[in-house]
């Protein structure tokens, strides 16, 4: 698996997790995660992705890729970029 499959895989994988939760909107759910905790190579990697059709891509995941595009942030979503959000340094899902 390459880096950008590997970064598809991650993005479907959190968009799954989040579509699990009722009280919650997924798409605004999977950005603020990719916007919170992706390094920017990491995001422009899955831009590029989605800007090429992202045939991989969930439907949620491709919504909140748009989302982050668009620029239409919204509040923290989950208790996890909720916490990041305070004097987190780094914050990244890159290992």
């Amino acid at each position: 698996m390459n880096s950008r499959e590997r970064l598809v895989y991650m993005a479907n994988q959190i968009a799954r997790n989040f579509a699990t939760m009722p009280d919650i909107d997924a798409a605004y759910a999977v950005a603020d995660h990719i916007a919170k905790f992706w390094d920017p190579h990491m995001r422009a990697t899955i831009f590029a992705y989605r800007g090429e059709g992202g045939e991989e891509l969930l439907p949620v995941t491709r919504q909140a890729l748009d989302r982050l595009q668009n620029q239409r942030p919204r509040p923290a979503q989950t208790r996890a970029t909720r916490f990041n959000a305070v004097d987190e340094a780094g914050g990244s899902d890159a290992g």
